[in-house]
């Protein structure tokens, strides 16, 4: 199966300006992203990566500095248009344009540093063992340690970590930058399972062709505005989202996964400084 990954890297966050060249143990957050994709696609047959970014304004600043490191570092690197309102929709302004569509696309933002390779292989494999999947997405179910970290780093960054509730059917029932569910009498759920029932969202998407093509159609959910996740709009529109449930390798955690703001590289430093590098 043609899969292609593609890494969507914004310099103009908003939370965080210049994230992808920012460093996080001495490497840029942008060159571990693509150390993890180039590292899948050497694995698999017809797979390749690329890094998706805005328009360049003016030399030296903004995208143009992406631009700029991804040819020094041999990285491929495609120009999309500002009117792509998300990673998602990037994604389909690099697959659209191609001549040979690949059938998988993988969409890999260029803020998520610590996502095991394993991860990817496990969500582009979930379209041959569930051959119905239009859009799959990943998830860690958190226990009662890294529930309480969620929650610790909800009070310096509560739009960071998106949590998920999953239907018994695998797909997902509905997403949240809010902790869901809530629960209640938890210590007695503590006391006899040492997992909680919440699940930690991990912002890693894979679609079929004919999915990110309705997709970059249609217009925002009313809840995808409000919680500003893009996948909400699948699920307002009757698309099923695959779950696909990964676990992490010793040493890390869900909690570090994605780099949304300064708080969140810092705990990623701390991270790599204990477990080590994820790529050895």
């Amino acid at each position: 199966m043609k899969s292609l990954i593609v890494i969507p890297a914004r310099y103009g966050s908003k939370r965080f300006p210049g994230k992808p060249l920012a460093e996080l143990a001495g490497k840029a957050i942008l060159q571990r992203v693509w150390d993890i994709a180039a590292s899948v696609c050497a694995n698999r047959k017809d797979c390749e990566a690329v890094v998706a970014t805005e328009t360049p304004v003016k030399p030296g600043e903004g995208s143009a500095l992406i631009v700029d490191y991804c040819e020094k570092h041999n990285i491929p690197v495609e120009i999309t248009p500002d009117s792509c309102r998300s990673g998602s929709d990037r994604v389909w302004a690099v697959a659209s344009a191609r001549r040979e569509k690949p059938e998988v696309l993988l969409n890999l933002q260029g803020d998520n540093p610590l996502c095991p390779p394993q991860f990817l292989n496990a969500l582009l494999d979930a379209f041959d063992t569930h051959r119905e999947t239009m859009v799959a997405t990943a998830y860690t179910r958190l226990d009662w340690q890294a529930l309480a970290a969620l929650r610790e780093s909800k009070k310096t960054s509560p739009f960071s970590g998106t949590t998920a509730i999953i239907g018994s059917d695998g797909n997902a029932k509905w997403f949240s930058k809010n902790i869901i569910p809530a629960i209640r009498g938890e210590e007695k759920l503590a006391a006899v399972n040492p997992f909680s029932p919440v699940c930690r969202h991990i912002g890693l998407y894979a679609y079929k062709y004919a999915a990110l093509a309705f997709f970059s159609q249609s217009p925002l959910g009313e809840y995808e505005q409000f919680e500003q996740l893009e996948q909400l709009r699948f699920i307002e529109n009757g698309i099923p989202v695959r779950m696909v449930e990964v676990t992490y390798p010793a040493g890390f955690d869900a909690a570090t996964s994605g780099v949304d703001s300064p708080e969140d590289l810092a705990r990623a430093e701390k991270l790599i400084a204990s477990a080590g590098e994820l790529l050895k």
